[in-house]
């Protein structure tokens, strides 16, 4: 909305930093932030009150956790409320990109919402069925990923970009479609999973999208573009926008859910999140990078699926406890000693992802 006070600009005052992406992410940032430092502690108050009990605590779960009974869940609506209040305050309303990845957000953080509610209301961990949440989000990434290809070049439209290799596309045709739906729904669902312990998953998130965000800016202006040897997708820039309110936001909300956590993301957070960052690396084209950067998101679905199908196979189990975080506290590692190399391991992740840039 900010941005069309550049019409009362003459071209040399300070309503023209408002045509800049990079002055807009900073305040986009700054108010997410703000948001999150006003509002967190009165939505906290919300939520202990409605929810009484708080979100329930797996049974056969690391004993540690029996001690956070009673925190609330659906702080992800602190993040949430943060970064869509802050995204349409200071991002391009003409901006298709940017639209796009706020109605995956929102859908699926009212997925996410549902399945909180019905674990707080009915006491227990099942929630919303597994297969009506996966057909709900394949359905709102199906329409994403249409909508991203509807606004991506002719020439780079049901194509897939290959890091380091600068020039090599691969056409996927009509199979693009379904590839970027598991892109959205797996980031989702991965992010998800690794959210189990008082921060673990919010920074790395933040880093995934700091990290997206800048290859975002990248790829959106055609002379980083040329210089790096990418694609160019004319709107992306815009994203870095959402990726500051994001990040803000982020950190509004781990000043109460750093150990121990005032608050849980829930459902809520982690599904909405998760699927903005999928549908952030489709609308760049960079679905294969995202694996990279999103490293630990990865790993930790591939734990639970490793776990689950080894187990239906052999009655046995690879890991202690999956996800594989669980793995670790029931080898005796400490809370913040697996959050804080956690978040190193993101770090490093991200790098690497970022190294693909240039590496051509």
């Amino acid at each position: 909305m900010f941005y069309w006070l550049t019409e009362l600009s003459d071209g040399g005052d300070f309503f023209n930093l408002f045509r800049y992406t990079t002055f807009r992410a900073g305040g986009a940032f700054m108010t997410a932030l703000l948001f999150g430092f006003i509002f967190g502690l009165p939505l906290i108050n919300v939520l202990r009150r409605r929810q009484g009990k708080g979100q329930p605590i797996r049974d056969d779960g690391p004993e540690g956790h029996f001690v956070k009974a009673g925190t609330p869940t659906m702080g992800g609506l602190l993040i949430v409320g943060a970064l869509l209040t802050s995204t349409l305050l200071w991002a391009r309303w003409d901006n298709p990109f940017i639209w796009m990845i706020l109605f995956v957000t929102i859908a699926f953080g009212l997925i996410g919402f549902a399945d909180d509610y019905a674990k707080v209301s009915k006491q227990n961990t099942a929630g919303v069925p597994g297969k009506v949440r996966l057909l709900l989000g394949f359905l709102i990434s199906g329409i994403a990923a249409y909508w991203a290809t509807c606004y991506h070049p002719v020439e780079l439209q049901n194509q897939i970009a290959l890091p380091v290799f600068k020039d090599t596309l691969i056409n996927l045709g009509y199979v693009f479609i379904p590839f970027a739906m598991i892109v959205i729904v797996g980031s989702a669902n991965a992010v998800n999973l690794t959210d189990g312990l008082d921060g673990l998953a919010i920074m790395p998130v933040m880093i995934a999208s700091g990290t997206l965000g800048l290859i975002s800016y990248f790829v959106g202006n055609a002379v980083f573009a040329g210089y790096l040897g990418v694609h160019h997708v004319l709107g992306t820039s815009e994203i870095l926008v959402f990726v500051a309110a994001l990040i803000g936001g982020g950190l509004g909300f781990l000043w109460y859910n750093a150990p121990p956590a005032a608050v849980f993301m829930g459902d809520t957070g982690s599904l909405a999140l998760g699927g903005a960052l999928g549908a952030i690396a489709v609308a760049a084209k960079h679905e294969i990078v995202w694996a990279v950067v999103g490293g630990l998101f990865v790993v930790e679905a591939l734990s639970v699926i490793i776990q689950v199908l080894y187990f239906k196979r052999t009655g046995k189990r690879v890991f202690l406890m999956a996800p594989i975080h669980h793995h670790y506290e029931k080898k005796g590692w400490a809370e913040p000693q697996i959050v804080i190399r956690f978040w190193i391991i993101a770090l490093i992740l991200a790098m690497i992802g970022l190294a693909t840039l240039k590496v051509r």
